[in-house]
C-alpha cells in the first residue's frame, strides 16, 4: 500500500510541477518534444565521456532552469538508474580486455578499457533518462501525447499510449482494494504455504479483473469521444522563443 500512494504521489507532483514557471514549460510542448529527444540522440552518439558530462551539465541547468528539484531527480532518476546499470556494466570492468589496472583472485583483472567502458554505459543512460524525465516531468501527459501525434504518429500507437497510462492507476487502485479486503477478512497470522496460495489466487483474480476494467476503460473513452486523436483544450501555438 505504500509502494501505490507513492507512486501516485509521484504522478501528484509531476502534474504541479508541469504547472510552474519555468524554460521547458514555457516552450511549445512540439519544441520540448524535439529538442530533449535530439538531446538524448547526442548522447546516445556520443563516444567520449566529457561530451556526455557536458550534456549532463546541460540537463542540469536545464532542470533548474524550469524549477525541477535535484532532488526529485535523484530518487526517480540517479540512483535507480545507477543500481541497474551498474548491474549490467559491471561485468564488462572485467571481462574487457584491455590494460590491467589490478588482479584479484589471482585470475580476475580489472581492465581500462573496461573501466571505460562501464563508465560510459552508465553516462549515457544516467543522462538520457535525465532528459526523458524533464520532459514527462514538465509537460502534461495529454500534450505529450498530442506533441507526438503532430508528428504522424499513428493513431494506434497514440491510443495504446493514452490507455497504458490511464490503465495503470485504474489496475493500481483495484490492487489497492483487494489487499485492503484480504487484510480486512484475515484473522491471525497466516502459514508460508497459505501465505503463498493467497498470493497466487490473488494474483490470478487480479489477471482476470485486468481483463475485465481493459474492456471497461475502451468502452469509457469511446463513450467520451475518444476516436484515436487526443484532443485538449489549448492548442498548439509557435512564438519567437519557441523557435
Amino acid at each position: 500500500m505504500l509502494g501505490f500512494a507513492r507512486a501516485l504521489s509521484r504522478v501528484l507532483v509531476s502534474e504541479e510541477i508541469a504547472r510552474r514557471p519555468g524554460l521547458l514549460q514555457s516552450l511549445d510542448p512540439r519544441v520540448r518534444l524535439v529538442g530533449l529527444f535530439s538531446l538524448v540522440l547526442a548522447v546516445t552518439l556520443s563516444r567520449k565521456l566529457w561530451v556526455i558530462g557536458v550534456l549532463f551539465l546541460v540537463a542540469l541547468a536545464i532542470a533548474a532552469l524550469s524549477n525541477v528539484s535535484l532532488a526529485i531527480l535523484a530518487k526517480r532518476v540517479w540512483v535507480v538508474v545507477l543500481l541497474f546499470t551498474g548491474v549490467i556494466a559491471f561485468p564488462a570492468i572485467f571481462l574487457t580486455p584491455g590494460v590491467p589496472l589490478a588482479t584479484f583472485a589471482g585470475a580476475l583483472r580489472m581492465t581500462q578499457q573496461g573501466v571505460t567502458t562501464a563508465a560510459l554505459l552508465i553516462a549515457r543512460v544516467e543522462t538520457a533518462v535525465t532528459f526523458t524525465t524533464l520532459l514527462v516531468l514538465c509537460t502534461p501527459w495529454t500534450q505529450v501525447l498530442k506533441a507526438l501525434r503532430s508528428f504522424r504518429l499513428p493513431q494506434e500507437a497514440i491510443a495504446m499510449l493514452a490507455m497504458t497510462h490511464r490503465y495503470i492507476f485504474l489496475l493500481t487502485e483495484t490492487a489497492t482494494q483487494m489487499f485492503e479486503s484480504r487484510q480486512s477478512r484475515t484473522v491471525g497470522v497466516l502459514r508460508d504455504v497459505e501465505q503463498r496460495r493467497m498470493t497466487a489466487r490473488t494474483a490470478g483474480v487480479l489477471l482476470s479483473k485486468s481483463i475485465d476494467l481493459s474492456n471497461e476503460v475502451y468502452l469509457a473513452m469511446q463513450s467520451r469521444g475518444f476516436r484515436g486523436d487526443v484532443h485538449t483544450l489549448s492548442d498548439f501555438h509557435m512564438q519567437s522563443w519557441d523557435y
